[in-house]
């Protein structure tokens, strides 16, 4: 009698239904490239899934139209440029950041390596393309400012996304403004040739960049979800750095369309780097410091058009409180 009673009780165990995960999407800054891979990884990996989140992962069309998208509460997550973010958030839009990625920034002037253009005064009597209004020509005059370097030492040409990087692949410019582990890719990609970057980074220009963002309605309706996501996230970050070309994979694996393999790899590992915060104080990835995020503030205020209340509120637009427990 027992026995079929524990076998009854088995099978009704077996027939109930499973917990329904949590189903989530995140939306990232752009067309999917190096710097996306640990989502991947973490999704094929099932980071998300022990945390009870059905992750889906969305490419975006730019930071700007991902935060409104955001702020809009169209999907909960997005993955965006902070400082792109904290314009919106100015002004009024109900984003924060609950967590920073890229600690250190991508930004850079690069040009194929065969030109041996690796320092400022190298960028003297060349032609560098730029793309007005996008984030990296509003803080390209601090870079000058840090490196000595004038308007007047260099011909500049100007076009979109697109026109700029043929500039430098068709030879119509030696240097173009772009990120480190993105544009640098595509130029390989389409060329097969290696490309130098001069870091604003190392020249004294500090701020951060990439992050994961949200509403703060749906942050303080949906807290125990963000905390799994977050955790999630940590997790994916940490163990993709460990292993970036499986992380890289993990792009093909859900979008073979998305890229090539070594460039994908070669882009992740440029990533792994701007993961650290500069100021030392966490090793933990997506835990910002006080200081690098006034900082960035700063930054923007002079150069990136944010509005001068940001140096009072800054602590607004930005939370550590839903990540897992710092380990250092």
């Amino acid at each position: 009698m027992l026995k079929k009673t524990v076998v009854a009780l088995a099978a009704v165990l077996v027939a109930s239904p499973a917990f329904a995960a949590d189903k989530v999407t995140l939306m990232l800054n752009w067309y999917v490239y190096g710097e996306h891979a640990p989502f991947y990884y973490g999704k094929e990996k099932g980071f998300f899934k022990d945390q009870g989140i059905d992750l889906e992962i969305q490419e975006g069309r730019g930071s700007g139209t991902v935060t409104q998208v955001v702020a809009a509460k169209t999907v909960p997550f997005g993955y965006v440029d902070v400082p792109t973010m904290m314009r919106a958030a100015v002004k009024g839009a109900p984003v924060v950041a609950v967590g920073v990625a890229l600690q250190t920034n991508p930004m850079s002037a690069m040009g194929f390596t065969d030109k041996n253009i690796k320092k400022p005064e190298d960028i003297k009597g060349k032609t560098v393309a730029t793309t007005p209004g996008d984030s990296m020509s509003q803080i390209w005059p601090l870079f000058l400012k840090k490196t000595g370097l004038k308007e007047s030492d260099f011909k500049t040409v100007s076009g979109d996304a697109t026109t700029k990087l043929n500039a430098v692949i068709n030879g119509q410019a030696d240097l173009l403004l772009g990120y480190v582990m993105d544009q640098s890719m595509k130029i390989k990609d389409a060329t097969g040739k290696d490309v130098y970057p001069i870091k604003f980074a190392d020249y004294g220009v500090n701020l951060v960049s990439s992050g994961i963002i949200t509403n703060s309605e749906y942050l303080k309706a949906n807290q125990d979800l963000v905390k799994r996501f977050m955790a999630a996230s940590v997790k994916s970050i940490e163990e993709a750095s460990k292993h970036p070309k499986d992380a890289a994979q993990a792009i093909l694996n859900a979008n073979p369309k998305g890229g090539k393999i070594d460039t994908l790899t070669q882009g992740f590992e440029l990533t792994i780097p701007l993961y650290k915060d500069p100021t030392g104080k966490s090793k933990q990835p997506l835990r910002v410091s006080d200081d690098n995020m006034k900082d960035t503030v700063d930054v923007m205020v002079e150069y990136g058009g944010l509005d001068a209340k940001a140096k009072t509120d800054f602590k607004t637009y930005y939370t550590d409180a839903y990540l897992p427990a710092a380990t250092n």
